[in-house]
């Protein structure tokens, strides 16, 4: 059993096995007392005045108590950031770490305006973390990029992974979660996929191109498209005349 776990752990691409060791040490690290998540939250007070920049990421990384629900999201994180990673941006790594950080830009910025806007600030103020926001992003990116899969939920019912999302989102209103952490993690992914997707299709320019300095820090291994050897053309004549 162990060993089958370590040859999954290792089989996963690079972002995806970074992200979730770095989000299950933080979680054992809070559980254990080891790390507090007062130092983790996203608070801007903090970032700007005291410099503790750290939080722009670390609330990334914070999945609260380490119950049934962390485990539901780490199977989450594991299972759509690997698919995403090893399929959708298979060969680009650095597309795919652009990505996550467009999610994480955007989703921060929501976070903060909202908390100026008079009669949404007080719910905006409540989410202190976005590690869910952003995996509920990537279930988004890849509903949209594989709208026709056919998936069951529970056993229950079926349906396609393009009202993946919605069904998601639904299940958290019925358990009391609050829909604001899912509900910015579909905005966020729906902003990605139409810079990305929709918006190029209509006027052949790519807003989200990544940048060069990110591309640099990822060595991506070519990706190899065997072609068979058929030929579309009769031979030239010189091959007929050798025969």
């Amino acid at each position: 059993m162990a060993q089958a776990v370590e040859e999954w752990y290792k089989q996963m691409p690079v972002i995806t096995r970074s992200y979730l060791t770095a989000a299950v040490l933080t979680n054992i690290g809070c559980s254990l007392d080891i790390i507090s998540p007062h130092n983790l939250y996203l608070n801007p007070n903090l970032v700007v005045k005291q410099y503790q920049f750290w939080r722009l990421v670390t609330n990334f990384l914070y999945f609260r108590k380490m119950d049934l629900d962390f485990m539901f999201h780490m199977f989450f994180l594991a299972r759509y950031c690997k698919l995403l990673e090893e399929n959708s941006f298979r060969g680009r790594t650095a597309d795919f770490f652009y990505m996550l950080l467009f999610g994480a830009t955007m989703l921060t910025g929501i976070v903060l305006v909202g908390g100026m806007i008079p009669h949404l600030s007080e719910s905006f103020a409540k989410i202190i973390f976005l590690s869910n926001s952003l995996t509920f992003m990537m279930v988004y990116v890849w509903s949209k990029q594989n709208p026709f899969i056919h998936m069951s939920f529970l056993g229950l019912f079926t349906f396609t992974a393009a009202y993946l999302p919605w069904v998601l989102l639904t299940f958290s209103i019925l358990v009391g979660a609050s829909p604001w952490v899912d509900l910015l993690g579909m905005i966020a992914g729906h902003a990605y996929y139409f810079l990305e997707d929709v918006y190029p299709r209509m006027t052949g320019r790519r807003p989200l191109r990544t940048p060069s300095l990110i591309k640099a820090l990822f060595a991506d291994d070519p990706v190899v498209v065997a072609r068979p050897n058929v030929r579309f053309a009769p031979p030239p004549v010189e091959e007929l005349h050798q025969d």
